[in-house]
């Protein structure tokens, strides 16, 4: 009997060896799973119907979850009217109404990555501020 493996041994063996990884890795979080993370530790404030924004970079989507901005202090979150539009893959253009403010009434739509390509008109709702609560 030779000892010599077989190139279809060889595959299986060597197949098996780059899939497991792949078994064993977890599924993506969810939108909402990422802001739990993102809020563990703070408390909810009273929504606003704007906010100050200085850098639109701090802008960030939480796929089919909610529009998240971090101003360093507080992370103001909107859940949208329909969450469903957002993909955290695509880009936000805004139009202000209100100079630097973001507010509810504002012109916000998701263009793809890459095509720009107009994906979704989003609706705002009122910003919600998480804070971390003041120790004393």
């Amino acid at each position: 009997m030779s000892k010599r493996w077989k190139p279809v041994q060889l595959a299986v063996i060597f197949g098996g060896l780059l899939l497991a990884p792949a078994l064993e890795a977890r599924p993506p979080r969810s939108g909402a799973e990422q802001l739990a993370d993102m809020l563990r530790g703070r408390e909810a404030g009273k929504p606003q119907p704007c906010i100050s924004t200085f850098a639109d970079n701090n802008l960030k989507i939480i796929s089919k979850t909610a529009i998240v901005y971090d101003d360093g202090r507080t992370i103001w979150v909107n859940r949208t009217r329909d969450p469903a539009l957002l993909d955290d893959d695509d880009i936000l253009v805004v139009r202000r109404t209100n100079g630097s403010d973001l507010c509810r009434l504002d012109d916000v739509r998701t263009v793809t990555r890459g095509t720009g390509i107009l994906r979704a008109i989003v609706m705002l709702e009122d910003f919600v501020p998480y804070r971390k609560p003041s120790k004393g």
